[in-house]
């Protein structure tokens, strides 16, 4: 069963199948940067975590005619980086499985978002709502959201993250992955990605409100 709806990789796969050589290059433009950042929450350098990106389209063109299509593409390749990162994590003496990364993380009951953005409990009208609500960059003047500006300083939020928090908004926010999917690659709850991504997504949002303030 494919828990992300309609695979959006189902007709280069098909290509492929077909053996075009493209549509091969397609997917590896794709995923390589989601890749890499997944690739290092399990080994312990850049150089490192490309040889398990190699390893692991290696690993896609060997078993695709094995690829049941009982998930979607995207999830059985992160499947196939995952087991290629832990196995290489083993081998650094630097494997830590996911899921304990999103335990540690979670752990940590510190509020995701400021407590004096919210008006107070005894507040006659709105009580728990944004007393200072995020700011809609949308609306700004120079249109900051489109910017190219903009896009880096959101990757460079996005890999200050926890790792745990990274992988999770990269999958989710980046590359368009449904929840379900999450789970199934990560293996992990889905009340813990939902705590996960909110998490990653409060954090990013302020260090780009404190981007605009400052600009």
């Amino acid at each position: 069963m494919n828990l992300g709806g309609a695979d959006p990789d189902a007709t280069l796969v098909a290509r492929l199948h077909a053996g075009e050589q493209a549509a091969f290059a397609e997917l590896v433009e794709r995923y390589a940067g989601a890749l890499m950042r997944l690739a290092r929450v399990y080994v312990p350098s850049a150089a490192v975590a490309e040889e398990v990106v190699q390893e692991t389209w290696v690993g896609v063109l060997r078993g695709l005619g094995r690829f049941e299509r009982r998930s979607s593409f995207r999830t059985w390749l992160f499947q196939i980086a995952l087991n290629q990162a832990r196995t290489r994590g083993e081998r650094e003496r630097r494997t830590i499985p996911f899921a304990s990364l999103a335990d540690r993380e979670l752990a940590d009951d510190s509020p995701a978002v400021d407590p004096d953005r919210f008006l107070g409990a005894d507040h006659d009208r709105w009580p728990h709502h944004w007393a200072t609500p995020p700011r809609r960059w949308d609306e700004s003047p120079d249109h900051h959201a489109e910017s190219a500006e903009t896009l880096a300083r959101v990757r460079e939020a996005i890999d200050r993250l926890p790792e745990a928090q990274r992988v999770v908004i990269t999958l989710r926010d980046m590359y368009g992955f449904e929840s379900a999917e999450v789970c199934n690659a990560l293996d992990i709850t889905e009340t813990n990605q939902r705590v996960l991504l909110h998490r990653a997504r409060s954090r990013v949002r302020a260090d780009l409100e404190s981007y605009f303030a400052d600009d």
